[in-house]
């Protein structure tokens, strides 16, 4: 079985993260991961900033980071657990995405989700083309789990997200 902890960064917890984490459970049973503890934050624009800076030499936001650990643990049932690592998304640059690539908040939450769990089950991409392996996996995932939704209305609500200046 696999568990996700969701945790925030510069912003208050969403009243939908539980559709987060019930995403993320999907998404990893859709390529077939098992017994992973995967972590997922969400915050603004300033702490991907740094984070981005810190760890990639990028001192610009971006949309979604993945750290990978790559660690196996004992569970509490003595069996192992994968540790794949952290998905960082920033709900600033999502909204900017959205309003970008014409899509729903809901639908880039999702396909960010699905980026990040990619990059932490070891697979990457030299762009963005949509003719990069990992992008078209992605993509075929999201179009798997159209159904689902991780947002109620299929947006933001504007009391969830950072506000601009100090964030």
């Amino acid at each position: 079985m696999n568990r996700v902890a969701l945790s925030v960064e510069e912003v208050p917890l969403p009243a939908w993260s539980g559709g987060v984490e019930r995403y993320a459970l999907k998404a990893l049973d859709a390529i077939g991961r098992d017994n992973w503890n995967l972590s997922i934050m969400l915050c603004g624009d300033k702490t991907i900033q740094a984070l981005n800076a810190r760890y990639c030499g990028k001192d610009e936001a971006t949309d979604v980071l993945s750290f990978e650990l790559g660690a196996e643990e004992s569970g509490e049932d003595g069996g192992r657990r994968y540790l794949p690592g952290d998905i960082v998304i920033s709900l600033d640059t999502l909204r900017e995405n959205a309003l970008y690539f014409q899509t729903s908040e809901d639908e880039e939450l999702r396909r960010l989700l699905i980026h990040g769990i990619l990059h932490l089950d070891g697979m990457d991409h030299r762009t963005n083309d949509d003719t990069e392996p990992m992008i078209i996996l992605q993509e075929r995932i999201l179009a798997t789990l159209k159904e689902e939704r991780i947002l109620p209305d299929a947006a933001l609500p504007a009391e969830d997200l950072p506000q601009g200046g100090d964030g």
